[in-house]
C-alpha cells in the first residue's frame, strides 16, 4: 500500500516506492515518477532500474534526480523545475527514503519559479513536511525570480 502524500494538485512525495505501486500511480494518473534517492543507499530499497522498467510498462515516464544527504544543488532544482513543466497534465510523483528530500526539493524548485514562500511552506506542511531546513533558501529563491 502506496504513502502518496499530496503536496498540491500536481505534485505527490513518498517514501521508497516498490513496483507494486507503480500501478497505484498509474491510477491516480501520475505522468511522471521522479526518484530522488541514490542507488544503493540501503539494502532494502527497491532498484532504481526496477522502478523504471514497471513504470514504463505502465506508461509513467521516469526520472532520477539523486538527492544525498549532502543537500541540494542548483542543477538538481532546476532539473526538476524542468521536469514539472514538462510532465503534462497529470501530477508528478516524487519519491525517496521518507519523502523528506523530494518535497524539499520541490519546495525550491517552487521557489525558483517565483511561488510564494509561505504557501509552499503550507502545501508542505499540510502534507506533513516541514520545510525550515531550507526556508533561507525558499526565500532567496524566490526573491531571486521575483526580481
Amino acid at each position: 500500500m502506496s504513502q502518496f502524500r499530496q503536496i498540491d494538485p500536481r505534485f505527490l512525495a513518498s517514501p521508497q516506492i516498490t513496483v507494486d505501486d507503480v500501478a497505484e500511480a498509474k491510477a491516480l494518473g501520475v505522468t511522471l515518477i521522479v526518484n530522488n534517492r541514490p542507488e544503493g543507499e540501503s539494502d532494502d530499497q527497491t532498484p532504481g532500474d526496477a522502478i523504471a522498467a514497471a513504470a514504463e510498462a505502465a506508461g509513467i515516464a521516469y526520472l532520477a534526480i539523486p538527492v544525498t544527504h549532502a543537500g541540494f544543488s542548483m542543477p538538481q532544482v532546476t532539473a526538476l523545475q524542468q521536469a514539472l513543466t514538462q510532465a503534462g497534465e497529470g501530477p508528478v510523483l516524487a519519491y525517496c527514503r521518507s519523502g523528506t528530500r523530494s518535497t524539499l526539493l520541490w519546495a525550491l524548485a517552487q521557489a525558483s519559479a517565483g511561488a510564494n514562500p509561505y504557501e509552499i511552506a503550507a502545501k508542505a506542511a499540510q502534507a506533513g513536511y516541514d520545510v525550515s531546513p531550507i526556508r533561507a533558501q525558499v526565500d532567496i529563491l524566490s526573491a531571486r525570480a521575483g526580481s
